[in-house]
């Protein structure tokens, strides 16, 4: 399951990832990152079975975290295969198969978006859960 786990950096730079591994002995998955000397925000992988107490922990170490039951769909009938988000994509989530059809490992995916933004037929979308 992602989270998407936001914090602010006023109280010090304290190690909220590393101390949540350490009290839950849940191991963390960080997807991307981007944090200043302000604030922060991580997107993370954890086993499913283990969100609520790795969200709590989180939260109690001052943390907002959001669950991420969203994702990045394909619409075939949309796709030309093309592959612009094969070469803008940072986690390699898209590809041709051998029939230069594009093809998508969901599971990669990062949620950060840069496919829906550069293809051309918006045969990309984010959607929620079903």
């Amino acid at each position: 399951m992602k989270l998407l786990v936001t914090f602010s950096r006023k109280e010090g730079r304290k190690p909220i990832i590393a101390q949540v591994v350490r009290d839950t002995g849940v191991l963390v998955n960080v997807e991307r990152a981007l944090i200043d000397s302000s604030e922060g925000e991580a997107l993370i992988d954890i086993p499913d079975e283990s969100c609520r107490i790795v969200k709590d922990r989180l939260t109690d170490l001052g943390a907002s975290v959001r669950i991420l039951e969203e994702e990045i769909v394909l619409d075939e009938t949309e796709c030309v295969d093309c592959g612009a988000c094969i070469s803008i994509c940072p986690q390699e989530v898209f590809s041709f198969d051998s029939g230069f059809r594009l093809r998508m490992d969901a599971k990669k995916c990062v949620l950060c978006g840069r496919c829906i933004e550069i293809c051309p037929h918006r045969a990309l979308s984010r959607k929620g859960p079903a």
